[in-house]
């Protein structure tokens, strides 16, 4: 199976893995010369939680998902890893559950790998309050590679 696109899908969590993310991404993506779509998912709660950081004054009801994305970080710093290596990349935001937004974004790019990071958590932790990560490699369209910081393992 060819890799054409690759589906990075970050978070608020992932400044702190923003090198190791960029450089898994690139490992594969450079030598094949294929396409990231840099996904950043997030909830009504959450954008309503960083917009007055971000400078925006649009309510939920009226906000271009993409365009927050772009401002959001860890967006800014992996755009700046892409553009050094000369990968091609693009940016999509998403708004709604964060796992099927991300899953919903990787059949509309037709990702034929997602890469995501996460962290440690215990599976009681899990079964109480869920795992997105979790989530999107069982419902994924495509395979999956999880980077695991082992740097920020908490």
């Amino acid at each position: 199976m060819a890799i054409d696109t690759i589906l990075l899908a970050v978070g608020p969590m992932d400044t702190v893995r923003a090198n190791g993310l960029a450089e898994t991404v690139l490992e594969t993506a450079k030598p094949l010369e294929a396409s990231v779509v840099i996904g950043h998912a997030f909830t009504d709660h959450e954008y309503e939680e960083f917009r007055d950081d971000l400078g925006l004054e649009e309510r939920v009801e009226h906000v271009d998902p993409d365009e927050v994305a772009e401002n959001r970080p860890p967006v800014g710093d992996l755009v700046d890893r892409f553009e050094d290596a000369g990968v091609d990349y693009e940016i999509r935001g998403a708004l709604g559950d964060v796992s099927d937004e991300v899953v919903d974004m990787a059949r509309a790019v037709d990702a034929d790998r997602i890469v995501l990071g996460g962290r440690r958590r215990s599976p009681a932790e899990k079964a109480v309050l869920g795992s997105v990560s979790q989530d999107i490699l069982l419902q994924s369209p495509c395979p999956v590679t999880y980077y695991r910081d082992l740097d920020v393992m908490e």
